[in-house]
């Protein structure tokens, strides 16, 4: 079997030894070279591949514009199909069920099973704790000292922010 080095490995400089009498004889490959899979067979390699040159990245818009007019011709078919059911006279023979294709437009979700989160109505992040005072949210004690110097009108303007029945009491 012939052993061949590496990629890039190239000549170097000792890689003919000449001896004292002047012939020349070829340096025996190291154990590093021996040992390469660099030149071996890779099976997990297809060599027929060929990469698809017409297929592209579609960004978002591009996507959900062609679903819209994807469901256009959907709704515009089966509008057709209705209408050349329906008789002359107007008795409608038996037209069946619309089949509904779900779309990014059309799905829809059950309501979550988690709980609702509560967010701090001064500065927008998580807030654990409720001011029983005013009713607002906040994230530390830092808001807190801050809510407790708020006027009752600044107080009912956050919670009408919040989309909350502002009763300060």
């Amino acid at each position: 079997m012939l052993v061949r080095p590496p990629k890039g490995a190239g000549r170097k400089r000792g890689a003919v030894s000449t001896s004292a009498e002047g012939s020349v004889t070829p340096q025996v490959p190291t154990l590093a070279e021996q040992l390469s899979y660099l030149h071996n067979p890779r099976p997990f390699k297809n060599p027929n591949y060929t990469k698809n040159v017409n297929r592209r990245a579609k960004n978002l818009k591009a996507v959900l514009g062609q679903e819209r007019e994807r469901e256009r011709q959907e709704r515009e078919k089966r509008r057709l199909e209705r209408e050349q059911a329906m008789e002359v006279d107007g008795d409608a023979q038996d037209v069946p069920l619309e089949e509904d294709y779900p779309t990014y437009h059309s799905i829809e979700a059950p309501p979550s099973l988690l709980p609702q989160r509560h967010y701090c109505d001064i500065t927008g992040l998580e807030a654990p704790y409720n001011d029983p005072v005013t009713g607002l949210r906040f994230h530390d004690k830092s808001i807190y000292e801050l809510i407790k110097g708020l006027t009752t009108s600044a107080a009912k303007d956050y919670l009408s922010a919040r989309g909350v029945n502002p009763i300060v009491k």
